[in-house]
């Protein structure tokens, strides 16, 4: 039976080095790849723990750019888990992240939802232990 990964998601950005500076001078990520292509880079950024990376993906063109910021339509669209909700909340606010609400409590566990510098939403999530 064949084996499939999903192993990166392409996330539309302005501009190369200041996403890099975001997600790993504020979050924590990893810089994995950033390789220059010419007229474009191929630069991936992975959480401290792994799971799927982000291809950081400048946008060109009018729709592209219109998209950055609302690639899910509004929706909250990226997870980011965590091992200690209270202390990445407090370190995200500190760096001047935006949180639309309070943490709360839901069966699966910890959670708030947050925007990026570009307008996308995620959650910061503390699964609960099963």
């Amino acid at each position: 039976m064949p084996r499939q990964i999903l192993t990166s998601v392409a996330l539309l950005v302005p501009d190369y080095d200041s996403a890099i500076a975001f997600f790993c001078d504020v979050l924590g990520f990893t810089l994995t790849a950033d390789i220059d292509q010419g007229t474009k880079r191929w630069v991936t950024v992975e959480p401290s723990g792994g799971g799927v990376s982000l291809v950081l993906a400048r946008a060109v063109g009018a729709r592209q750019i219109a998209a950055i910021g609302d690639q899910a339509g509004g929706r909250v669209w990226l997870f980011l888990q965590t091992d200690n909700f209270d202390r990445d909340f407090t370190k995200m606010r500190a760096a001047g992240l935006v949180f639309e609400e309070i943490p709360r409590d839901e069966p699966y566990g910890k959670v708030a939802v947050w925007r990026d510098p570009w307008g996308n939403r995620w959650d910061l999530i503390e699964p609960n232990l099963v």
